[in-house]
């Protein structure tokens, strides 16, 4: 599939989400064998861990179409990055999508400020170019929008892997807004 075919492909699947029409596809025994001799996802998602927020359910994917990297604040860590190097290099995954979300809890956490302990600290600090980049007293969710498309860029200034299939063409990066209370997934 090109790339503009798999985000039509997303696309559809959400759209069928939103009408509560899912396939629930390639999701049974069957599949389940197909894929012990290996996987080809054509598709990475960079999701926030939340609850909500369910990648293959939102795309109405099955079992081995999307590679889900889920963190809180869909953030590019060290370890987030390296899972989509794995994808990209050795899987040939061609388009990656950085998926935030409607009153994300980690971005209204690093709006919020405070001291939240070294770890989470730590992670909310990947956010602060998001605040930063964005107006003064901009909405939680003008900041999540834009926290996933710096995100997006992010992936390419910190891995050589990624930018090198980037600039070749081979992946395209997408930052995408999840709507919790209709499903839609806008990408931006």
């Amino acid at each position: 599939m090109t790339q503009e075919e798999i985000l039509g492909r997303l696309s559809d699947g959400n759209q069928r989400f939103i009408n509560d029409e899912l396939k629930g596809e390639l999701s049974d025994s069957a599949r389940r064998g197909d894929l012990t001799g290996g996987q080809q996802p054509y598709a990475i998602v960079l999701s926030c861990a939340d609850s909500r927020v369910v990648p293959e359910l939102a795309f109405d994917t099955g079992l081995g179409e999307i590679f889900v990297i889920r963190v809180a604040g869909n953030v590019a860590n060290s370890s987030s990055i390296a899972s989509i190097e794995y994808a990209v290099a050795h899987l040939g995954t061609s388009v990656i999508v950085v998926l935030g979300h409607q009153n994300c809890g980690a971005v209204t956490a690093a709006v919020s400020g405070g001291d939240n302990g070294y770890n989470l600290n730590h992670l909310l600090s990947h956010i602060a170019p998001a605040i930063a980049a964005s107006d003064e007293g901009a909405e939680v969710n003008d900041v999540v929008k834009k926290n996933a498309e710096l995100t997006g860029k992010e992936l390419t200034t910190r891995s050589t892997i990624i930018s090198e299939a980037v600039e070749s063409g081979k992946v395209k990066i997408v930052p995408a807004y999840y709507n919790l209370d209709s499903g839609k997934v806008e990408f931006l």
